[in-house]
């Protein structure tokens, strides 16, 4: 069945999705999203760079023992895990408040039958 079988049979015309792309609000959601996720990823990728340059080149730095055999390296190591969890938090923070409300609008326009001219 085609896509004009579907439209004449009363069924949902397919969106216009070269339209929808272009549209306002999407170039919105898109630039809210870039400005979010580019820092954030630079961000995380400098903090690991600087994670693995320091167990690579300072030795001495990341066995010094901080309590019992619990080293710099193994804070920095398990700080990894909390900047991943933290940075998961944040964007989700981030998408329910900037992102989720321009796509609902997005999508509801997408769902609203159109205008019969």
């Amino acid at each position: 069945m085609s896509t004009g079988d579907i439209e004449a049979s009363g069924g949902p015309p397919e969106p216009d999705w070269a339209q929808v792309h272009e549209s306002a609000e999407f170039r919105q959601l898109r630039g809210r999203l870039r400005r979010f996720v580019f820092p954030m990823a630079v961000l995380f990728l400098a903090w690991y760079l600087l994670y693995v340059l320091l167990a690579d080149y300072a030795h001495g730095f990341m066995s010094t023992k901080l309590a019992g055999n619990f080293t710099v390296g193994l804070l920095f190591g398990l700080l990894q895990f909390v900047s991943t969890f933290l940075i998961t938090w944040l964007y989700v923070r981030y998408a329910n408040r900037k992102l989720d409300p321009i796509a609902e609008r997005i999508r509801e326009d997408l769902e609203q039958p159109k205008e019969q001219v």
